[in-house]
């Protein structure tokens, strides 16, 4: 859950999981795509963006 302010209906509103439509990465970091209580679909930005980790050997 996180605070969002929304651009349609001007209100500070609490996002639930259950809002949430989509998340993307980007090189800006993560963004997710939520439908605010009014309704409208908005978009934030938040986090960093998530490196691919390679595989590593382990010399034993």
């Amino acid at each position: 859950m996180f605070l969002h302010h929304c651009t349609s209906c001007d209100q500070r509103q609490l996002i639930f999981p259950s809002q949430i439509t989509g998340l993307t990465n980007t090189d800006s970091g993560i963004l997710v795509g939520f439908t605010c209580w009014c309704g409208v679909e908005q978009t934030a930005v938040t986090g960093n963006r998530a490196e691919r980790r390679t595989a590593q050997t382990v010399a034993a």
